[in-house]
Order: C-alpha cells, then sequence, then structure tokens
C-alpha cells in the first residue's frame, strides 16, 4: 500500500458520471493519475441514490487500485461532472448530497468533457454516447444544444438508435412495417421468439438499456439493411446540425466524444469530420481540471 508519504495532498477525484457508468479517476499534482474506478451509472435523472452510490463505489475502487485505504476517501477533492445536473432542481439536489469527500465541487458532464477533450482551454463537444448533447464554453458563455434527456430528446445517441430499432421490429413483426435483419437480431439479443417478448424485456427500462441495441443498428447498416441505414443517417443528420450549430460559434477547438463518436464518423458530412480535432485528455480528467480550478477560485 501507498503510504501518505509518498504522497502529498491535495488528493483529487475527477468524476464522470453518465447514463450507463461512472468513471472515477484519482489523481495528484506530483506523481499524476494513481488509480481509476468504474461503477455503475450516475446519471440522478434515473435515481439520486443510485447516482450517489456509484459516486462512492467508483471512489473506493479508485482508492484501492492506488493502493490507498478506503478511509483516504475523506480527504478526496472531487470535481463531478454528471449527466441530468444541467437540470436546476437535480443540481440542488446532488449539492445537497451528505457525501463523504473532503469536498465536492459539481458541474455537467458536458462542461467536465469539454476541459478534457481542449486540456483545460476553451472549445466545443459533442458528446454521442447512452445519450447526445452539444456543448460550447467560450469565456463566460456557454451554449448548451440538446440533453433533454431520454426519450424527450437525445436524438443520434445510443438509446435513440435503439429505440428507433426496437420501434421498427415491433411494427414489422405486426406486419405494419418493411421487413429488416434487426429483428432476428433483437429476437436473439433477447433471446424471445414474438414482439411481446421484446415488449417484455424492454418495458419500463432506462436509456442504458435501449443503447445496448446500438451495436446492432450499426451492424446492420454496415451489411446494407436499409432500414438500419436509414435510422443511423437520420441520427447522423441530427449530429450535422449540432455541429455545425456549435462551429457557428466560431469555437477555437471542436471534438466529438463518447462510445458513438467513432462508428458515428462515417456517416457524418465531411465539413463536421474535418473540424473534428483529437482528444487531449478524457472527461474523467477535464473532472479533475474543474476540481483544481473551482480550488483555486475559491482561494484554498
Amino acid at each position: 500500500m501507498i503510504s501518505n508519504a509518498h504522497i502529498q495532498l491535495p488528493l483529487y477525484l475527477g468524476i464522470d458520471g453518465g447514463g450507463t457508468k461512472c468513471r472515477a479517476l484519482l489523481y495528484c499534482q506530483q506523481r499524476g493519475a494513481l488509480g481509476v474506478g468504474v461503477a455503475g451509472r450516475a446519471n440522478p435523472l434515473h435515481g439520486l441514490q443510485q447516482t450517489f452510490d456509484s459516486i462512492t463505489q467508483s471512489a473506493l475502487l479508485a482508492l484501492a487500485d492506488a493502493g490507498l485505504a478506503a478511509s483516504q476517501i475523506s480527504e478526496l477533492i472531487v470535481g463531478a461532472g454528471l449527466a441530468g445536473v444541467n437540470v436546476p432542481r437535480l443540481f440542488e439536489q446532488v449539492i445537497a448530497w451528505q457525501h463523504p469527500f473532503k469536498v465536492l465541487h459539481l458541474t455537467t458532464d458536458l462542461h467536465t468533457a469539454c476541459l478534457g477533450a481542449h486540456g483545460g482551454e476553451d472549445g466545443a463537444v459533442i458528446i454521442t454516447g447512452t445519450g447526445s448533447c452539444g456543448y460550447a464554453h467560450m469565456g463566460d458563455r456557454q451554449v448548451i444544444l440538446g440533453g433533454h434527456g431520454f426519450a424527450l430528446g437525445d436524438k443520434g445517441s445510443g438509446a435513440w438508435l435503439g429505440l428507433k430499432a426496437a420501434e421498427h421490429v415491433l411494427l414489422a413483426l405486426d406486419g405494419f412495417a418493411e421487413p429488416t435483419s434487426m429483428t432476428p437480431k433483437l429476437l436473439d439479443f433477447f433471446d424471445c421468439k414474438d414482439a411481446m417478448g421484446i415488449v417484455g424485456q424492454l418495458a419500463g427500462q432506462c436509456s442504458s438499456a435501449y443503447a445496448k441495441l446500438s451495436h446492432i443498428v450499426f451492424s446492420s447498416a454496415e451489411e446494407g439493411d436499409e432500414v438500419a441505414l436509414a435510422i443511423v443517417h437520420d441520427g447522423a443528420g441530427y449530429i450535422n446540425q449540432l455541429a455545425r450549430k456549435l462551429l457557428s460559434v466560431s469555437p477555437s477547438r471542436f471534438a466529438m466524444i463518447g462510445g458513438l463518436a467513432e462508428p458515428l464518423h462515417q456517416y457524418l458530412a465531411s465539413d463536421v469530420t474535418q473540424a473534428i480535432k483529437p482528444i487531449v485528455a478524457a472527461p474523467e480528467m477535464g473532472a479533475v481540471m474543474f476540481a483544481q480550478y473551482s480550488e483555486n477560485y475559491a482561494g484554498h
């Protein structure tokens, strides 16, 4: 186990919390990254207690990965970028949490992703994972596009792709939509034989359950399935619109982040793909930067 003699305080923890997972990065100024931890989803739209549990678990896993005692959780200066906290009531509920850390600085996952993507500098990002959203930060100005959550928005996201695939397959099974190779794939995925089997698996499920179907949409599109291609092109068209609107405010850099950034790339317009810059650091490192900036701003 690493002793405190070898690590100088402060200890920072960067949290990237989304609709599928919560990733934590333990960091100190002298030695850099010390450990990482990954837990379940951390979007308060899907439940506050789940969010708190995932943050705590990922923090403990990061401490363990670094060889540090669980008791040192009380020494951590946390920067947390969470999906969902762009909704004011959810921000206030998370801020009111009696957390186990030394201090918790809270912002949106968009903000921390943007900080990481551009190395702490201003810029714009599109996040395409379980959900989708566009964000630009320039000085004191912020632009947020989308981010309305599942199923009110998140077009072009994994959850949206999965939802559209499930909707079409159910219609096709009832004889109201054209056949698609996604039908047997979804039936196999859920190990069922008919429409009601799919409904039984998906009814009442959250966005992450639908996002798991996105790989079926992409694989079917790559095989030339017209229905899957139409869904992907529709989602990519929305991402193109997001990108162009963000680029219209002239950010110094633009990047795409998330599990769908790579598979969507080939379906995006050339003017968008040519504008994409490589990511400097991961969102959880952006959360560490946010914690450091917040501490400095507070005069600690």
